[in-house]
Protein backbone atom coordinates (compact mmCIF):
# COMPACT_ATOMS: atom_id res chain seq x y z
CA UNK A 1 0.00 0.00 0.00
CA UNK A 2 1.44 3.46 -1.10
CA UNK A 3 1.97 5.97 2.29
CA UNK A 4 -0.15 8.76 1.67
CA UNK A 5 2.39 12.26 1.99
CA UNK A 6 -0.18 14.87 2.02
CA UNK A 7 0.31 15.76 5.47
CA UNK A 8 4.16 16.12 4.53
CA UNK A 9 3.40 18.97 2.52
CA UNK A 10 0.32 20.94 4.00
CA UNK A 11 1.92 24.23 5.22
CA UNK A 12 -1.09 25.54 6.46
CA UNK A 13 -1.83 23.49 8.66
CA UNK A 14 1.34 24.13 10.73
CA UNK A 15 1.14 27.77 10.73
CA UNK A 16 -1.24 29.84 13.20
CA UNK A 17 -3.31 32.32 11.32
CA UNK A 18 -2.92 30.68 7.74
CA UNK A 19 -5.99 31.63 6.17
CA UNK A 20 -5.47 34.93 6.69
CA UNK A 21 -2.15 35.35 4.38
CA UNK A 22 -3.67 35.75 1.01
CA UNK A 23 -5.78 38.34 2.00
CA UNK A 24 -2.67 40.18 3.63
CA UNK A 25 -0.28 39.50 0.60
CA UNK A 26 -3.67 41.05 -1.85
CA UNK A 27 -3.57 43.84 -0.45
CA UNK A 28 0.18 44.73 0.09
CA UNK A 29 0.09 43.87 -2.95
CA UNK A 30 -1.99 46.22 -4.28
CA UNK A 31 -0.68 48.83 -2.02
CA UNK A 32 2.37 48.52 -4.07
CA UNK A 33 1.11 48.82 -7.46
CA UNK A 34 -0.94 52.28 -6.45
CA UNK A 35 2.30 53.63 -5.24
CA UNK A 36 4.60 52.64 -8.42
CA UNK A 37 1.70 54.19 -10.20
CA UNK A 38 2.92 53.80 -14.36
CA UNK A 39 6.04 52.28 -13.19
CA UNK A 40 3.65 49.10 -12.35
CA UNK A 41 3.28 47.78 -15.90
CA UNK A 42 0.47 44.82 -15.38
CA UNK A 43 -1.31 42.15 -17.65
CA UNK A 44 2.16 42.29 -20.50
CA UNK A 45 1.15 39.19 -22.87
CA UNK A 46 3.80 36.29 -23.84
CA UNK A 47 1.29 34.37 -24.90
CA UNK A 48 -2.42 33.51 -26.21
CA UNK A 49 -3.45 32.28 -22.76
CA UNK A 50 -5.16 34.52 -19.88
CA UNK A 51 -2.75 33.44 -17.57
CA UNK A 52 0.19 33.92 -19.99
CA UNK A 53 0.91 37.13 -19.04
CA UNK A 54 3.37 38.83 -16.38
CA UNK A 55 3.95 42.05 -14.59
CA UNK A 56 6.48 44.00 -14.73
CA UNK A 57 7.66 46.94 -11.80
CA UNK A 58 10.10 49.18 -13.01
CA UNK A 59 12.24 51.30 -10.69
CA UNK A 60 13.12 55.32 -10.82
CA UNK A 61 15.72 55.10 -13.01
CA UNK A 62 17.51 53.27 -15.72
CA UNK A 63 17.61 49.39 -14.45
CA UNK A 64 20.44 47.61 -13.28
CA UNK A 65 19.30 44.11 -14.39
CA UNK A 66 16.18 42.02 -14.17
CA UNK A 67 14.76 39.78 -11.26
CA UNK A 68 12.29 37.49 -11.89
CA UNK A 69 9.62 36.77 -8.77
CA UNK A 70 8.02 33.43 -9.92
CA UNK A 71 5.00 32.45 -7.36
CA UNK A 72 3.97 29.16 -5.52
CA UNK A 73 0.90 27.56 -4.83
CA UNK A 74 1.60 23.96 -6.02
CA UNK A 75 0.76 24.88 -9.26
CA UNK A 76 -2.62 24.95 -8.50
CA UNK A 77 -3.37 28.65 -7.18
CA UNK A 78 -1.94 32.38 -7.02
CA UNK A 79 -1.02 34.81 -9.84
CA UNK A 80 1.10 37.18 -9.99
CA UNK A 81 -1.24 40.12 -9.16
CA UNK A 82 -0.67 38.86 -5.64
CA UNK A 83 2.95 39.57 -4.86
CA UNK A 84 3.59 42.88 -6.11
CA UNK A 85 5.22 43.85 -2.88
CA UNK A 86 7.73 41.21 -3.24
CA UNK A 87 9.54 43.79 -6.27
CA UNK A 88 9.96 46.34 -3.27
CA UNK A 89 13.57 45.30 -2.05
CA UNK A 90 14.94 44.85 -5.69
CA UNK A 91 13.20 47.85 -7.15
CA UNK A 92 14.81 50.22 -3.77
CA UNK A 93 18.03 48.51 -5.51
CA UNK A 94 17.91 49.87 -9.05
CA UNK A 95 16.15 46.30 -10.26
CA UNK A 96 13.32 45.87 -12.84
CA UNK A 97 10.94 43.28 -11.32
CA UNK A 98 8.68 40.62 -14.01
CA UNK A 99 5.98 38.68 -11.99
CA UNK A 100 5.24 36.14 -14.40
CA UNK A 101 1.88 34.12 -14.26
CA UNK A 102 1.36 30.83 -15.89
CA UNK A 103 -1.15 28.04 -16.40
CA UNK A 104 -2.02 26.12 -13.65
CA UNK A 105 -3.14 22.58 -12.75
CA UNK A 106 -5.38 20.77 -13.95
CA UNK A 107 -5.24 23.16 -17.81
CA UNK A 108 -1.14 22.10 -17.97
CA UNK A 109 1.17 19.21 -16.57
CA UNK A 110 4.25 20.77 -15.08
CA UNK A 111 6.27 20.17 -17.83
CA UNK A 112 4.36 22.84 -19.71
CA UNK A 113 4.52 25.49 -16.90
CA UNK A 114 8.31 25.09 -17.06
CA UNK A 115 8.23 26.23 -20.96
CA UNK A 116 5.80 29.12 -20.07
CA UNK A 117 8.08 30.62 -17.68
CA UNK A 118 11.10 30.24 -19.84
CA UNK A 119 8.81 32.18 -22.53
CA UNK A 120 7.84 34.63 -20.10
CA UNK A 121 10.94 35.88 -18.99
CA UNK A 122 12.47 35.45 -22.54
CA UNK A 123 9.70 38.89 -23.35
CA UNK A 124 10.61 40.23 -20.51
CA UNK A 125 14.36 40.39 -21.19
CA UNK A 126 12.92 42.26 -24.35
CA UNK A 127 11.74 45.09 -21.82
CA UNK A 128 14.57 44.92 -19.80
CA UNK A 129 17.50 44.24 -22.72
CA UNK A 130 20.48 45.50 -20.58
CA UNK A 131 21.97 43.72 -17.37
CA UNK A 132 22.11 40.63 -15.78
CA UNK A 133 18.97 38.37 -14.74
CA UNK A 134 18.58 36.74 -11.62
CA UNK A 135 15.52 34.38 -10.99
CA UNK A 136 13.79 33.33 -7.77
CA UNK A 137 10.68 31.93 -6.97
CA UNK A 138 8.69 30.32 -3.65
CA UNK A 139 7.86 26.78 -3.36
CA UNK A 140 6.06 25.46 -6.57
CA UNK A 141 7.96 28.79 -8.09
CA UNK A 142 10.94 27.56 -6.28
CA UNK A 143 10.92 24.69 -8.44
CA UNK A 144 10.44 26.72 -11.73
CA UNK A 145 13.48 28.77 -10.58
CA UNK A 146 15.52 26.11 -10.35
CA UNK A 147 14.43 24.73 -14.12
CA UNK A 148 15.43 28.13 -15.28
CA UNK A 149 18.89 26.79 -14.13
CA UNK A 150 18.85 23.60 -15.69
CA UNK A 151 21.66 22.34 -18.49
CA UNK A 152 18.68 21.28 -20.51
CA UNK A 153 17.43 25.14 -20.67
CA UNK A 154 19.06 27.21 -23.56
CA UNK A 155 16.62 30.05 -24.57
CA UNK A 156 18.30 33.25 -25.57
CA UNK A 157 17.46 34.57 -22.55
CA UNK A 158 19.50 32.42 -20.45
CA UNK A 159 22.82 33.79 -21.69
CA UNK A 160 22.03 36.74 -19.04
CA UNK A 161 20.94 34.48 -16.21
CA UNK A 162 23.50 35.32 -13.63
CA UNK A 163 22.11 33.28 -10.76
CA UNK A 164 18.79 31.82 -9.18
CA UNK A 165 17.85 31.69 -5.92
CA UNK A 166 15.15 29.05 -5.28
CA UNK A 167 13.60 29.61 -1.75
CA UNK A 168 11.61 26.36 -0.25
CA UNK A 169 11.63 24.30 -3.50
CA UNK A 170 10.10 21.36 -4.33
CA UNK A 171 13.03 19.98 -5.87
CA UNK A 172 12.05 16.32 -5.99
CA UNK A 173 8.77 15.69 -7.35
CA UNK A 174 8.74 12.27 -7.04
CA UNK A 175 6.98 12.81 -3.80
CA UNK A 176 4.45 14.46 -4.39
CA UNK A 177 2.93 11.35 -6.44
CA UNK A 178 2.01 10.39 -3.22
CA UNK A 179 -0.31 13.63 -2.41
CA UNK A 180 -3.91 14.21 -2.68
CA UNK A 181 -2.99 17.07 -5.13
CA UNK A 182 -1.58 14.46 -7.88
CA UNK A 183 -4.85 13.94 -8.92
CA UNK A 184 -4.82 17.21 -10.26
CA UNK A 185 -0.45 17.50 -10.92
CA UNK A 186 -0.93 14.53 -12.95
CA UNK A 187 2.81 14.12 -11.96
CA UNK A 188 4.16 10.62 -13.17
CA UNK A 189 7.73 9.02 -12.56
CA UNK A 190 8.48 10.04 -16.44
CA UNK A 191 7.45 13.92 -15.20
CA UNK A 192 9.01 13.46 -11.87
CA UNK A 193 12.80 12.11 -13.73
CA UNK A 194 12.36 15.03 -16.21
CA UNK A 195 10.91 18.07 -14.34
CA UNK A 196 12.75 17.54 -10.89
CA UNK A 197 15.57 19.79 -10.77
CA UNK A 198 17.39 17.54 -7.79
CA UNK A 199 17.48 15.25 -10.75
CA UNK A 200 19.11 17.32 -13.25
CA UNK A 201 22.09 19.14 -13.71
CA UNK A 202 22.60 22.65 -13.35
CA UNK A 203 24.25 25.28 -16.15
CA UNK A 204 28.07 25.34 -14.69
CA UNK A 205 27.67 29.08 -15.57
CA UNK A 206 24.85 30.25 -13.37
CA UNK A 207 25.38 30.64 -9.44
CA UNK A 208 22.69 29.02 -7.13
CA UNK A 209 21.69 29.53 -3.44
CA UNK A 210 18.69 27.53 -2.01
CA UNK A 211 16.78 29.29 0.64
CA UNK A 212 14.22 27.75 3.18
CA UNK A 213 12.71 28.68 5.88
CA UNK A 214 13.71 27.18 9.43
CA UNK A 215 10.37 26.41 10.88
CA UNK A 216 9.19 24.62 7.69
CA UNK A 217 8.12 21.39 7.30
CA UNK A 218 10.36 18.97 7.17
CA UNK A 219 9.37 17.70 3.84
CA UNK A 220 10.42 21.23 2.65
CA UNK A 221 13.53 20.99 4.56
CA UNK A 222 14.75 17.79 2.83
CA UNK A 223 13.51 19.03 -0.81
CA UNK A 224 15.73 22.17 -0.11
CA UNK A 225 18.89 19.98 1.17
CA UNK A 226 18.41 17.89 -1.44
CA UNK A 227 18.79 20.75 -3.88
CA UNK A 228 21.89 21.67 -2.13
CA UNK A 229 23.78 18.51 -2.10
CA UNK A 230 22.72 17.76 -5.54
CA UNK A 231 23.88 20.78 -7.55
CA UNK A 232 26.79 21.19 -4.84
CA UNK A 233 25.65 24.19 -3.82
CA UNK A 234 24.89 26.77 -0.86
CA UNK A 235 21.63 26.32 0.66
CA UNK A 236 20.40 28.92 3.66
CA UNK A 237 18.43 28.42 6.90
CA UNK A 238 16.69 31.23 7.76
CA UNK A 239 15.66 30.65 11.32
CA UNK A 240 12.42 31.06 12.48
CA UNK A 241 10.78 31.33 9.37
CA UNK A 242 7.73 29.15 8.02
CA UNK A 243 6.53 28.43 4.59
CA UNK A 244 4.84 31.54 3.99
CA UNK A 245 6.72 34.32 6.01
CA UNK A 246 10.00 33.13 4.25
CA UNK A 247 9.67 35.79 1.36
CA UNK A 248 9.10 38.60 3.37
CA UNK A 249 12.70 39.92 3.54
CA UNK A 250 12.32 39.99 0.02
CA UNK A 251 10.70 43.61 0.78
CA UNK A 252 13.44 45.24 2.32
CA UNK A 253 16.35 45.89 0.11
CA UNK A 254 19.26 45.31 2.97
CA UNK A 255 18.19 42.12 3.80
CA UNK A 256 20.40 38.87 3.61
CA UNK A 257 17.86 37.62 0.41
CA UNK A 258 18.10 40.27 -1.77
CA UNK A 259 21.79 40.92 -1.43
CA UNK A 260 21.99 37.28 -2.35
CA UNK A 261 19.49 37.78 -5.21
CA UNK A 262 21.27 41.05 -6.25
CA UNK A 263 25.10 40.87 -5.42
Amino acid sequence: MTQDLSLDYANGDFIAGAAEYPARWDALAEDTRASLGERARCGIAYGESPRQVFDLMLPKGRPAGLMVFIHGGYWLNFGPQTWSHLAAGALLRDWAVALPGYTLAPAARIHEMTREISAAIGVAAQEVAEGPIVVTGHSAGGHLSARMACSDQSADWTRRLARVVPISPLSDLAPLMQTAMNKDLRIDPAEAAAESPARLQKREDVGCTVWVGGQERPSFLWQARLLSEAWDCPWHVATGAHHFDVIDPLTDPDSLLVKTLLE
